[in-house]
């Protein structure tokens, strides 16, 4: 027992404690429960009962010695470390970078107020594919095929398609359906007149393609809210009301509003709704094409056609609908005299948004 007491204290000694890895094996090996000193008092209770005294005095001055040195060794790189020199190369002085924040597009900012306007009303929101057919694109919403119509809203085929079973759809055995990006979210429309109970009062959010040349007022994508509502005794006055209300609610109570005769396939009477130009107040600029008013949208009563496409009785129910450009809104609201910023994806620009 003497000579391992001896040993070991030669070991303790002698062990290397220059690094953090060196300290934490030196403290399992000879400090932990299951260490080397603590085998040297377990085995003390095989000692002679003359002897354990001197011996258990031994093995305490040992371990005394051990927790010395392991506490003096740590202390001291505890000490090289706080004195140790700064990084060359950092600069600490330098100021701290920020996270960078995101922030909500413009785009989708006005579209959620715009749908908070009509959703006090009463309208709730409806969504469909941006892929859709030829039916409810246009056959369904009164373009008859090959008719000068369709070329008001010239868009992107995608390939031909086998017929498709869609309710809704043209009849059994008529030629296959081409496939194109909508150009409009009326296919919607078509889709909640198929499918849902009367009364139906939905808006319609989303995207929405057409071969048109891009400009500062006009892009092959966009976005577009289009709503209806149809029920028994739906008139005219109801649409102008409704479309008052939201004119006041997203612009302000002394913004004018007109009404202009037009044409839609899927509306009759059909208008174009005018605002006064907000860029410009009334005086004439690039975005007005200097006439003073904006086109924010279309609107008219649901075509009798249109509504016995999706299998409701014409005769006993009426509606109105309604289309608007989001980007048009954003324009209007924000004071932005170029659309292609919407997709430009300029940070100068879209920070500008940041406390929306």
């Amino acid at each position: 027992m003497q000579d391992s007491i001896a040993g070991l204290a030669a070991e303790i000694n002698a062990a290397d404690l220059s690094s953090a890895a060196h300290l934490d094996a030196f403290r399992i090996s000879y400090l932990g429960r299951k260490g080397r000193l603590a085998d040297l008092f377990d085995q003390l209770k095989t000692v002679p009962a003359d002897e354990k005294r001197a011996v258990g005095q031994q093995l305490n001055a040992l371990k005394q010695q051990a927790q010395a040195r392991f506490d003096e060794a740590q202390q001291a790189a505890e000490a090289a470390a706080d004195n140790a020199p700064a990084n060359p190369d950092f600069d600490y002085t330098l100021p701290p970078v920020p996270n960078a924040l995101g922030t909500r597009h413009p785009l989708s900012l006005v579209r959620e107020e715009m749908l908070r306007v009509f959703a006090r009303i009463g309208f709730a929101v409806a969504e469909g594919p941006e892929i859709e057919d030829d039916w409810h694109n246009f056959t369904a919403l009164n373009f008859p095929e090959n008719h000068p119509a369709r070329d008001m809203q010239d868009t992107f085929f995608v390939e031909p398609a086998s017929r498709s079973t869609t309710p809704g759809d043209a009849p059994t055995g008529a030629p296959a359906l081409p496939h194109l990006l909508r150009t409009h979210t009326s296919t919607v429309q078509v889709r909640v007149m198929e499918t849902e109970p009367l009364p139906i009062r939905r808006v319609m959010p989303g995207r929405v393609f057409r071969n048109e040349a891009i400009s500062a007022r006009a892009h092959m994508m966009f976005h577009q809210v289009e709503g209806i509502f149809i029920d028994e005794g739906v008139s005219f006055a109801d649409l102008k009301q409704t479309v008052y209300y939201f004119v006041q609610e997203l612009f302000g109570a002394d913004i004018n509003i007109r009404f202009r005769p037009s044409f839609f396939p899927f509306t009759e009477p059909s208008a174009e709704i005018d605002i006064t130009c907000l860029i410009c107040k009334g005086a004439g600029c690039n975005i007005c094409k200097y006439s003073g008013w904006v086109e924010i949208g279309g609107c008219g009563m649901v075509d009798p056609a249109v509504l016995e496409n999706a299998k409701i009785d014409s005769d006993k129910y009426s509606g109105y609908a309604w289309g608007m450009g989001i980007e048009r809104i954003a324009m209007l609201k924000y004071q932005i005299k170029d659309l292609r910023l919407f997709t430009e994806n300029d940070m100068r620009f879209l920070r500008q948004f940041e406390a929306l």
